[in-house]
């Protein structure tokens, strides 16, 4: 009979996926507006490599101790983080590492064509809560109009091409570690 529960090694592996989101903040190309950052990369890698539960674990981390006040959103971080327009794909951050890992955990070795579908729709999660979120939250909270047309080019479409080539290669290194980082008990 396996534990299910949360051991040290999935609360390390937590940590290094929270750890690398954050990282991934840092990392940008810049994008007016909404930049394009690495961190979208770390989550739908959490989701393909940690499952579900843990990747949604670590994207959940990583919001709160950015909310807590830890600096490690691209803008900052405290709870008035909840005011800034890019804030929405954070939450979708959780709902992304959630969805590519639930597709990708259907089997237990997966195909580059699903692992890559699990990615594609973790990325399609954040940008589901992240757009309309910056839409909402420019137009009716913070008073700065934006048109919704604006907010999808550059929200959306500008982002668009890197977020599917992080979506190839999380899932080119899921398809090629995850089986000896299990194989040698690491995950």
């Amino acid at each position: 009979m396996r534990n299910s529960g949360l051991t040290i090694k999935k609360m390390a592996a937590c940590a290094i996926f929270t750890a690398l989101i954050a990282v991934g903040a840092f990392i940008k190309i810049p994008v007016p507006v909404c930049p394009f950052t690495l961190q979208t990369l770390f989550v739908v890698l959490a989701g393909l490599m940690l499952g579900k539960k843990y990747g949604a674990l670590s994207a959940a981390v990583y919001l709160a101790l950015g909310l807590i006040g830890i600096p490690i959103f691209t803008q900052g971080g405290g709870i008035y983080y909840v005011f800034k327009p890019t804030f929405g794909y954070i939450i979708g951050f959780c709902l992304g590492a959630y969805v590519a890992g639930y597709i990708a955990e259907k089997r237990e070795e997966p195909s580059f064509a699903r692992l890559l579908a699990a990615a594609l729709a973790g990325i399609g999660c954040v940008y589901l809560i992240g757009v309309p979120y910056y839409y909402i939250l420019c137009n009716l909270v913070i008073n700065s109009p934006i048109a919704i047309g604006t907010v999808m080019l550059y929200c959306f479409l500008l982002t668009l091409p890197g977020d599917i080539l992080s979506c190839v290669i999380a899932a080119l290194f899921t398809k090629r570690v995850k089986p000896i980082l299990r194989k040698n008990g690491l995950l």
